[in-house]
């Protein structure tokens, strides 16, 4: 079977499960489906990267589509020029995953991402093209002007660098000094430039991408980096993205972390406060902290919950006609500014609210919410799609949840990016969510490993 589409686009190990043959038919099935005249093509800092997406060219143009090659870009620099363009655009990219995997994000024209029933379509066809299928597809192949054509982006990166910094209004972050972790990754190629540009003093980190650092020790996995870099140079904040900058998560001045419940509850009550909080209300995800739902119910501030993946909570968003929504791992869409979670952005909003209030991000960040103590644990399993036919660890989940009651909660769910299952735990002490978390981890892996 040829790899599917997760909770954000199609994954796998590069070359070796996410080869050039199988992204070259992808390129094929994706014209099948959206049959756009022209596409964008992007991708982020892995050695595979060059790889892939000249494949993936390679199907598009075979189907006659003219190709722009964006080059390295930030996911959401690619989504905002689908937006603009009108026309569809794909990322190489498997964003906070290990510089050895890789895979494709699709948008269709518009900047949005797919929904299931065309994420479905390209998936037959793809298996079809592939030689999976049975019933392969025959290889109509076009030849002369029918053969798309392959060009460099030029300065279309420069367009979405205007439009992130268009998003302040006007006004400056001069005083404020930031680090800026672009996790070895895409945000590397525009970050530092941007910040620059607002007046702020800026010193940058992991910003020297070599193919194999991508995420390595580094950005919104692992923010030690950049806490400790704010901490020796006397900043402000610290802000982390992703491998492809569609993610941020940020420290205050002492390092501690900021995530991105905390920054919701933040650009929430700020947008409240300032009367464009559309419809009293945010869209966040099952995985958002117990403590972040009373402290909207506090404010005033309706909660629209959502199953993980940004999908959906754009597909809550648009709904529920609301203009903020976003994850615990700090993909953060702010729907009037752009179409999918943006770290660049969200930085220099997180930015510029700090200067706007007049207080450091740290006094802002404890107001906003009391975090529950939480424990989340990955358990690498081969039996993921067996979870919910599990019945020994749904009976030690609903055990759990009894002995926490109203003081926490058990989520447990099979990642639909990594094959692994994820155990979440939150409860009144740090202790007893360990405790608890643990537990059912040994039970997942004793069952399903």
């Amino acid at each position: 079977m040829a790899p599917r589409f997760g909770t954000d686009g199609i994954r796998g190990a590069a070359n070796a499960e996410l080869t050039p043959e199988l992204v070259l038919a992808l390129g094929r099935a994706v014209v099948k489906v959206l049959g756009p005249p022209q596409c964008l093509v992007g991708r982020d800092t892995r050695r595979s990267g060059a790889m892939l997406s000249a494949s993936l060219s390679a199907g598009l143009a075979s189907e006659g589509v003219d190709v722009v090659d964006v080059g390295v870009a930030p996911t959401p620099a690619v989504a905002h020029l689908s937006q603009a363009l009108g026309v569809p655009g794909l990322v190489v990219s498997a964003s906070h995953n290990p510089f050895a995997d890789n895979g494709v994000k699709v948008f269709a024209a518009g900047g949005l991402k797919l929904d299931t029933s065309r994420e479905a379509e390209i998936e037959a066809h793809l298996e079809a093209l592939s030689g999976v299928s049975p019933e392969a597809e025959p290889v109509q192949r076009r030849s002369g002007a029918g053969v798309g054509d392959i060009a460099e982006g030029g300065n279309l990166l420069e367009r979405y660098q205007d439009h992130l910094f268009g998003a302040l209004e006007g006004r400056s972050l001069a005083g404020l000094s930031i680090v800026l972790d672009c996790a070895n990754g895409a945000a590397a190629r525009v970050a530092a430039e941007v910040f620059r540009r607002t007046g702020a003093t800026v010193t940058v980190v992991a910003d020297e991408p070599d193919g194999l650092n991508i995420n390595t020790r580094c950005g919104s996995t692992n923010p030690e980096l950049m806490s400790e870099a704010v901490r020796a140079g006397g900043a402000d904040i610290g802000l982390a993205f992703d491998g492809d900058a569609d993610r941020l998560l940020a420290v205050d001045a002492a390092g501690r972390l900021v995530d991105g419940d905390h920054l919701i509850s933040l650009f929430a009550r700020d947008l409240a406060a300032r009367g464009v909080l559309k419809n009293s209300a945010v869209a966040v995800t099952v995985m958002t902290n117990l403590g972040f739902h009373r402290a909207m119910d506090q404010a005033g501030i309706k909660v629209v919950q959502t199953p993980v993946g940004d999908r959906n909570v754009l597909d809550a968003i648009e709904l529920n006609g609301l203009v903020l929504g976003g994850e615990q791992s700090g993909h953060i869409i702010f729907r009037e500014l752009a179409t999918t979670g943006d770290g660049l952005l969200t930085g220099l909003l997180l930015a510029d609210l700090v200067c706007r209030s007049g207080s450091p991000l740290s006094v802002l960040a404890a107001g906003a919410m009391t975090r529950l103590p939480q424990c989340l644990l990955n358990v690498r399993v081969e039996g993921a799609p067996e979870l919910d036919r599990c019945s020994a660890v749904w009976d030690a989940v609903a055990a759990a949840e009894v002995e926490l009651g109203a003081d926490g909660r058990v989520l447990l769910r099979a990642s639909g990016t990594e094959p692994v299952v994820r155990v979440m735990v939150e409860a009144p002490t740090d202790e007893a969510a360990r405790r608890t978390a643990s537990r059912i981890a040994a039970l997942v892996e004793s069952h399903l490993g």
